[in-house]
């Protein structure tokens, strides 16, 4: 019998051909799973964590719940937790200062000063939701350094050069902290001081101021020495005309009798002095004793 001839024969199922890189990636498909599981949370948690520093605090704005909360106090110092889609924005909540330096602005009469002022201020914390909402992070340069800027040339164009150069500086800084104060409270804004460090005027307007004072102080000088040599005057003739009446008075109290008995009082001390003396009673033309050879 021929090869043709016979039964064919019954074929054994054929294994699969796998190749040698499938095994390693079916044993870390598990540990892979696991990794990127962990590597989800951590990033949730760094999305969800935040830490408020000292003197900060946090105005959340929730993505998913009406914007910023303005309803609620601010988040304070340390750790939070919030959900992932939402944000928290950091503000300052210390003391703080600007400064503005040579600040142009105008006298009463038209003249250009330069003022150099600083300010004291912090934002509300119980309202730092609806600075936020309203104003900004960036709520120095949209407010407050525009505001103490007008109400500084307002303040200054009431007053005269040798005003701001001499007496008024207090004045003009107190009115200056409480206009900027009335308008930047009601936005969330607390102004906690203005301080006028310089008034600086053009020279030839400070020589000017510089020598009229000198002159007005001159001039009081002057009047003090008169007002002194007044009073000297006066006290030296009140002085005189008290004596002039003591005078008067003393004449007209004096009399013969008077002097005869103040002679007798002297001639009676005279007697017990220890010096050798000769004493004439009435010896002298007025009836008083009369002495003679004492030592």
């Amino acid at each position: 019998m021929s090869e043709s001839q016979l039964p064919p024969r019954p074929q054994m199922p054929r294994r699969p051909n796998r190749s040698r890189s499938e095994f390693p990636q079916l044993s870390l498909k598990k540990p892979l799973i696991i990794l990127g599981v962990l590597l989800l949370l951590a990033m949730f948690l760094m999305k969800s964590a935040v830490t408020i520093g000292s003197g900060m605090a946090g105005v959340k704005f929730q993505t998913f719940g009406g914007g910023v909360v303005t309803d609620a106090p601010p988040l304070g110092e340390g750790f939070h937790l919030i959900a992932p889609w939402n944000k928290v924005f950091v503000y300052n909540v210390k003391q703080q200062e600007v400064f503005e330096a040579e600040m142009p602005v105008l006298s009463s009469n038209g003249l250009e000063i330069k003022l150099d002022v600083s300010v004291l201020y912090q934002p509300i914390y119980n309202e730092l939701g609806k600075l936020h909402q309203t104003k900004g992070v960036n709520y120095l340069n949209t407010v407050l350094v525009p505001e103490i800027r007008a109400v500084a040339r307002s303040v200054i164009g009431r007053y005269t050069p040798e005003q701001l150069y001499s007496s008024k500086r207090d004045v003009i800084q107190n009115e200056i902290f409480e206009e900027t104060k009335r308008k930047v409270n009601p936005q969330h804004i607390q102004l906690n001081s203005v301080l006028v460090r310089d008034v600086t005027l053009p020279p030839t307007i400070k020589s000017a101021i510089e020598r009229k004072l000198s002159q007005e102080q001159e001039s009081l000088e002057y009047e003090f020495r008169l007002e002194k040599a007044r009073k000297e005057a006066e006290r030296q003739r009140i002085d005189a005309e008290g004596k002039a009446v003591a005078n008067r008075i003393l004449n007209a109290s004096l009399s013969d009798k008077i002097l005869q008995e103040k002679g007798i009082e002297a001639t009676v001390k005279l007697s017990t002095s220890p010096n050798a003396k000769v004493i004439v009673v009435g010896g002298g033309g007025d009836g008083l004793p009369l002495i003679l050879g004492g030592q």
